[in-house]
C-alpha cells in the first residue's frame, strides 16, 4: 500500500474514496510491473523503451481494467498483469504513433523519435508490444485471442486514417470509424480485460465492453477538441497539431459545413498542411466557432450513451465510478 493520492477521475468527489483508494493501490502495483517489464539487456532499448512509461500519463486503460473487476472479483490475481498488457498495448501504439505524425512532444516531453529517430521509436514500440505478449501467454489463450483481435482493430483504424476515406464515403462517417477502430476497440477491451478476469458475469462483461466502447469514442473526441482549445501545459501535446498537418476532426468538419461568408478564411485553412503563422491563425478562428459546441455536444452524446448501457449494470460504487468517468471524459482540460 503506497499510500499514493488518487488522481484524475478517482479524485472526483462522486468517486467512492475506498474504491478509489482500492484502484489506486492496484495501479501502484501496475507501474511497478510496467517498469519492470520494459527492461532490457541492452542500454539504448532499455532507455528507450522505458521512456514513454517513465513520462507518466493517466494509466486510463489500466484504470478502466481494474475498475471493471468491481463487477466480479477485484482480488482476482492475474488483474495486475491484465492492466499492465493492455496498458503496454497502448504505450506501443504511441511509438508507432508519433512516428507516422512526426510529432515533437508526448506526455510533455520529447517525443522518442525526436530523441532517437524514427528507427529506433518504431523498434521500441515493437519491444513494448512484445513485452506484453509475452505477459499475455500466461494469462490464456482467451486472453490472447481478446488482444489479437483488438490490435487488428488498432492496425485497421491506423490504415484507414493513413488512406484517407474512399471514393463515395462521406468523410466525417470515415472519421468516426478511424476513431471506433484505433481509439475506442482498446478501451472497450480495457473493460472486457477487467470484468473477465474480474470474474464478472457474462452480461455484466458484455454491458461493461459496450459502454466503454461509446466512451471510447467520447474520450477520442474530447482529444480531437483539446488539440484545438488546450495549450501546451494543459495537454503536454502541441496545440493545433491536426491543424497544422491538415487533419481533419470532428471541430473542423463542422465548420467546413457553414455556409457563412465570415468562414471563408477558415474553410479555405481547413485540411491542408499549414505553417505556424496560419496554424495559429486557424487556432484563433476555430476556438471563437460555433463548431467547438457542435463539437462538444457530440462528444456529451456519446458519453449519454455509454451511461444508457451502465444503466443496466448493479447499482453500487463501481457503476457510480464509471457514470463519473462519462462526465470527466467530457469535461477534461488535459
Amino acid at each position: 500500500m503506497s499510500g499514493a493520492v488518487p488522481s484524475g477521475f478517482l479524485a472526483l468527489p462522486s468517486v467512492d474514496a475506498g474504491l478509489a483508494r482500492e484502484v489506486q493501490d492496484s495501479l501502484d502495483q501496475v507501474e511497478k510491473v510496467l517498469r519492470e517489464a520494459v527492461a532490457a539487456s541492452d542500454p539504448i532499448l532499455t532507455e528507450a523503451a522505458t521512456h514513454l512509461v517513465s513520462a507518466g500519463g493517466k494509466r486510463f486503460r489500466a484504470t478502466l481494467v481494474l475498475l471493471a473487476s468491481h463487477f466480479g472479483d477485484p482480488t482476482a490475481p492475474d488483474l495486475i498483469r491484465a492492466a499492465a498488457v493492455v496498458e503496454l498495448t497502448h504505450v506501443a501504439t504511441l511509438y508507432h504513433d508519433d512516428v507516422m505524425d512526426e510529432a515533437e512532444l508526448r506526455r510533455g516531453e520529447p517525443s522518442a523519435n525526436q530523441i532517437w529517430g524514427n528507427t529506433v521509436a518504431i523498434l521500441a514500440g515493437d519491444y513494448v508490444f512484445a513485452r506484453a505478449s509475452e505477459m499475455l501467454a500466461d494469462l490464456g489463450t482467451e486472453a490472447v485471442r481478446m488482444q489479437a483481435r483488438t490490435f487488428g482493430r488498432l492496425v485497421q483504424g491506423q490504415i484507414l486514417e493513413t488512406s484517407g476515406p474512399r471514393d463515395g464515403t462521406d468523410p466525417l462517417t470515415h472519421y468516426t470509424n478511424v476513431i471506433a477502430d484505433k481509439t475506442a476497440s482498446l478501451i472497450a477491451a480495457s473493460a472486457e480485460f477487467g470484468a473477465t478476469f474480474g470474474k464478472a458475469e457474462p452480461e455484466a462483461i458484455d454491458t461493461i465492453t459496450r459502454a466503454c466502447d461509446a466512451l471510447g469514442m467520447a474520450f477520442q473526441l474530447s482529444d480531437d477538441i483539446l488539440d484545438v482549445s488546450s495549450d501546451t501545459a494543459e495537454s503536454g501535446k502541441v496545440p493545433g497539431t491536426d491543424l497544422r498537418e491538415g487533419v481533419l476532426t470532428l471541430p473542423m468538419f463542422y465548420a467546413l459545413r457553414s455556409t457563412d461568408p465570415a468562414d471563408e478564411r477558415l474553410r479555405g485553412l481547413l485540411g491542408r498542411p499549414l505553417d505556424d503563422d496560419e496554424t495559429a491563425e486557424a487556432l484563433r478562428l476555430l476556438r471563437a466557432h460555433p463548431a467547438m459546441e457542435q463539437a462538444r455536444a457530440s462528444t456529451g452524446e456519446w458519453a449519454d450513451k455509454a451511461r444508457s448501457e451502465l444503466a443496466s449494470l448493479p447499482v453500487g460504487r463501481a457503476r457510480t465510478a464509471f457514470e463519473a468517468l462519462c462526465d470527466y471524459v467530457v469535461e477534461r482540460t488535459g
